[in-house]
């Protein structure tokens, strides 16, 4: 089984290793880390940098697409090359997922229209508005379909997919090895439980709002 993670300028890191240290544990799966060219990829910090190691043509059909998300999603809504090879990959992938704002990239590939699906909480909106049913789950699985909501939530993903298709005790393991158990020092994790002025703020800065 092959899993493709997309990179593409300006991605968040954590939105591709996340899903990668749990999905990425599939017994027997090869994992390719694909980009428009081959090379290194610079994340949305600028200071980190992930090796594409073929570039989308020569990885045609995988088995699991994950997208990530990040500020250079928004330049890629009506990218040709990215979209088109999304459609093609989807048309013969088992599972087509994505984390935080990648699913607006599969919204704009066409890929989710009338699909339940979700991502970061400040583009849920975004989301609706190409044709996806948004929720606010942190992960939502709709057929072969599966999004993750904000950054975090890939690591969610990947073992929720990997208990779909190697059985739960194998994701367990995997989620006991990577010592997966959040115990966060504050409870503002979600926008229903964060301080008033702390969504206010982040809403104020966001790449979302519209004029």
């Amino acid at each position: 089984m092959q899993i493709a993670f997309v990179l593409f300028d300006r991605f968040t890191a954590l939105d591709v290793v996340g899903p990668y240290e749990s999905l990425g544990r599939l017994p027997d799966a090869r994992t390719v880390f694909v980009a428009e060219e081959s090379g290194p990829v610079r994340a949305d910090t600028g200071s980190l940098a992930i090796t594409a190691d073929l570039p989308l043509a020569e990885v045609p059909s995988p088995d699991i697409v994950v997208v990530p998300g990040g500020p250079g999603q928004q330049g890629l809504m009506e990218h040709a090359p990215l979209l088109d090879w999304l459609r093609a990959a989807d048309a013969t992938s088992t599972w087509t997922t994505s984390v935080c704002t990648g699913s607006l990239l599969l919204a704009a590939a066409g890929l989710l229209t009338g699909r339940r699906a979700t991502s970061h909480w400040l583009a849920l909106d975004e989301l609706e508005r190409h044709g996806a049913l948004p929720t606010g789950e942190r992960v939502v699985t709709d057929g072969k379909y599966v999004t993750a909501a904000g950054v975090s939530a890939g690591i969610d993903m990947g073992l929720t997919l990997l208990g779909r298709i190697a059985g739960d005790d194998y994701a367990q393991a995997v989620q006991l090895a990577t010592e997966y158990d959040p115990q966060p020092p504050y409870d503002a994790g979600s926008p229903r439980k964060a301080p008033a002025h702390v969504v206010a703020e982040l809403r104020g800065r966001s790449r979302f709002i519209l004029s």
